[in-house]
């Protein structure tokens, strides 16, 4: 990735829209509903933004749709990348430094998660206070850029507890919790389930932490959503048998609240 790679996919998004968003929502797998509620809205596939990827994962739309919500300005990634879809951390992550070189200040993410934490249910929504980076990669490896950000980024505070204390009175229900990204593509086993409790993780996926470096790396404000699918205790007699099917089900149920805490952030900001 260079300035002249982010610049083209710069320009590329700027000759279809003149909107200016300042807030930028990456949506996870079925986590989609968010984006027909965008209004005046431009979308664009990501194979005609250079350097985008294509999502292959389910339940991920592939485009980027930008329009106005909550009478704010944003631009929505309908599906995101992932790591075991076979593409680099810093491929995942481009799509992320292209928004914030567009302007983009504020970052809102979400994902579908497995549920470490017995006092957790199904349909769940988590906001995220930390992270365990347990892929095994990191975006921010290789040369870096002054000009972007640290070569050493600090990573407390990276959840912006303003945003987070929004989100909260949007919905006082929402958990709190650690999310553990793991590699993927496989759901984890009993053994592995109960070791990342053991950590301190509330609950467990396959994304989100990459673009979240890379948007602490260039100082954006962070706001991220779990959406707990399952309960993945990995205890004895609680075991589930997890299928990608029952997952989509879960977030797509859960997408109408999810879209709403989202729909009443942006209207605070």
């Amino acid at each position: 990735m260079s300035a002249r790679d982010v610049g083209a996919a710069v320009a590329a998004i700027g000759a279809k829209t003149k909107a200016s968003p300042k807030i930028a929502v990456i949506l996870g797998s079925g986590l989609g509903s968010l984006a027909t509620e965008i209004t005046a809205a431009t979308r664009i596939p990501y194979p005609e933004i250079p350097g985008f990827e294509r999502s292959t994962a389910p339940g991920h739309a592939g485009e980027l749709v930008v329009g106005r919500l909550q009478g704010k300005d944003v631009a929505v990634m309908n599906g995101r990348f992932h790591y075991y879809e076979g593409y680099e951390p810093q491929a995942i992550t481009f799509p992320v430094r292209v928004l914030r070189a567009w302007g983009v200040e504020t970052l809102i993410v979400t994902n579908a998660s497995g549920g470490l934490n017995p006092s957790f249910k199904a349909g769940d929504l988590m906001v995220m206070n930390d992270h365990i980076n347990f892929m095994g990669a990191n975006p921010l490896r290789g040369p870096n850029d002054e000009k972007l950000g640290p070569r050493f980024p600090d990573m407390v505070g990276t959840y912006t507890e303003e945003l987070r204390a929004l989100a909260h009175q949007v919905d006082p229900d929402l958990r709190e919790g650690v999310y553990v990204a793991v590699a993927g593509p496989n759901f984890e086993t009993p053994a592995e389930l109960r070791m990342l409790r053991g950590f301190g993780a509330d609950a467990v996926g396959m994304s989100t932490v990459p673009e979240v470096l890379v948007a602490r790396h260039m100082r954006m404000r962070i706001l991220a959503i779990s959406t707990i699918t399952d309960m993945a205790t990995g205890i004895p007699g609680q075991i589930e048998h997890v299928t990608a099917e029952g997952v989509l089900e879960v977030a797509n149920k859960a997408g109408r609240r999810l879209a709403d805490v989202i729909k009443g952030v942006v209207a605070k900001l």
